[in-house]
């Protein structure tokens, strides 16, 4: 079947940015541009109702195709950063050039109590200070880490279709969330993206924490990326701020002291990259390394295979699958694509090769079998055709697969 999947926006915010002409009363009507769902899920752990925003795959409610599973990014400060990351990920997932992902963002309530592992009656960010007004509810973080993990990621599981890879993604203080985490509690994600993250808090002690752990643990099959803002007064450098031991550096010196330990231990098989970011404040960083973190993160999922060898796309998928721990399956709707594709060019032995790979891993797919039937019309094996064609209506009653079966017979 010719069905061709594409990225679209599917339920949340932007009202009015567009207007489409009424032709029937000639008054503008606005619609909505909506790119996800909000939800509310009551936390026991938090004593408290807790906002998400999630975002899914059009892919996902195309019944054309096998149900797939979608890998879950778990985005802080989700009231901040929930359109952006979104967003890459429809334009990255374009064409399979990365995976289609499930986004779920996380809206702050108490942002000091749940991104701060240790309580801290008064400190020093940059150039601005928090008095006990401002911090008097910190030190709740492993509270929020148990909320996501006991709570929040068993719920998520429970209404989507999700893999067993997950990410994580923080700045400034969510970057020491994801940090924490990841020290802390390693497992809970595959993949970690911590942007400026507030090292020098509660006098680094998560930093020493950090160069313990890393000098002991075994990070295998985990990714992080780290990156790092240019948060140093004019006259300030690189090499300078080392030797500096001014309050307001100490946030990017404490930053470089992780990247440094990362540099160091590299035996714990800690997959990880790191940028510095020399034209991005504090406040501006995030959205550049959203976008590298992921391209660093997800660069094994790269597909560009129409014109290469049978058996590349199997073999991609085979190291995936290592990597990730589970078994990760092509989509039914890319090898359809691939499929036609060659087709289309007359590459009739990769098309074959595609039609046949898809009916094998996907032996109760309806399309599957449609589209192998269209393979053997146009390249003239009607006896193969008209049997793949009843194969589909033996699963589906399909109303385009009963003309074209019914075409073949004369009827």
């Amino acid at each position: 079947m010719k069905t061709f999947c594409t990225t679209t926006i599917i339920a949340l915010l932007l009202s009015g940015s567009f207007g489409i002409l009424n032709a029937q009363n000639g008054q503008t009507q606005f619609n909505q541009i909506v790119i996800g769902t909000k939800d509310i899920i009551h936390s026991k752990i938090l004593n408290e109702q807790r906002e998400i925003w999630v975002y899914v795959p059009s892919s996902a409610s195309d019944t054309s195709f096998s149900k797939q599973r979608y890998p879950v990014i778990y985005l802080l400060d989700g009231d901040s950063y929930f359109t952006s990351v979104v967003g890459m990920i429809q334009q990255l997932s374009m064409e399979w050039a990365y995976p289609e992902m499930i986004v779920v963002g996380i809206p702050n309530t108490d942002r000091i109590r749940d991104l701060t592992p240790t309580h801290m009656d008064s400190y020093q960010f940059l150039n601005v200070s928090f008095d006990s007004s401002l911090s008097k509810t910190s030190g709740g973080g492993e509270r929020f880490i148990s909320f996501i993990e006991k709570e929040l990621m068993p719920y998520i599981d429970s209404l989507y279709s999700t893999s067993p890879y997950r990410m994580f993604i923080g700045h400034s203080l969510g970057g020491l969330t994801v940090i924490n985490t990841l020290i802390h509690h390693t497992a809970l994600f595959k993949a970690y993206v911590a942007i400026d993250p507030c090292m020098s808090y509660d006098n680094q002690k998560l930093l020493k924490e950090t160069k313990k752990a890393l000098a002991i643990n075994d990070y295998s099959g985990v990714s992080l990326f780290l990156g790092i803002a240019n948060t140093m007064d004019f006259g300030m450098d690189t090499i300078k701020v080392k030797k500096d031991t001014s309050k307001i550096t100490e946030h990017i010196r404490s930053i470089f002291e992780l990247r440094d330990l990362l540099n160091k231990n590299r035996q714990n098989h800690l997959k990880y990259a790191w940028r510095y970011y020399n034209n991005d404040t504090h406040h501006s960083v995030a959205l550049n390394a959203e976008y590298d973190g992921l391209r660093f993160i997800l660069q094994d999922y790269q597909i560009n295979i129409i014109y290469d060898d049978n058996g590349k796309l199997e073999r991609l998928y085979e190291n995936l699958s290592k990597n990730f721990g589970y078994t990760v399956k092509p989509p039914e709707s890319l090898i359809n694509n691939l499929a036609y594709s060659n087709l289309w060019m007359k590459k009739f032995d990769k098309a074959i090769y595609l039609f046949k790979l898809n009916v094998s891993i996907y032996p109760d797919s309806w399309n599957a079998f449609d589209s192998l039937g269209d393979y053997y019309a146009a390249t003239g094996d009607k006896a193969k055709a008209i049997d793949n064609y009843k194969k589909v209506l033996s699963l589906k009653e399909i109303p385009d697969t009963r003309k074209k079966l019914e075409a073949l017979q004369g009827k």
